[in-house]
């Protein structure tokens, strides 16, 4: 669940009656319509775009690579791809281009 405020971007907020309230600017939302279709969100549920820098969770194993992609590798400068599940693209040192799920990294 997206749990930032869209007006003030605190992440000071809770649920009440169906909606999240912002306990700093006392703004209140539906997240299911601040969440369109065209939003990524991380493991964390934060809200991913192109440019943001990320950090990888968990290793992930790359295809004729010889080793995985680490836990804790940054990653800087990555495009928002919606048309593939694997709906980040990016380049990692030492692998080159390639698409990662979003669900794999947090932001950084």
């Amino acid at each position: 669940m997206h749990n930032t405020c869209p007006q003030c971007q605190s992440e000071f907020t809770y649920e009440q009656d169906n909606q999240m309230v912002c306990s700093q600017c006392f703004f209140e939302w539906n997240p299911a319509e601040v969440l369109g279709s065209d939003t990524v969100l991380d493991a964390n549920g934060n809200i991913l775009q192109t440019g943001d820098s990320v950090v990888v969770i968990k290793d992930l194993p790359v295809k004729g690579a010889p080793k995985p992609v680490k836990a804790g590798t940054k990653v800087k400068n990555i495009r928002i791809n919606l048309n593939s599940d694997h709906n980040i693209d990016c380049k990692i040192d030492g692998f080159g281009g390639m698409a990662l799920k979003s669900e794999f990294v947090r932001k950084a």
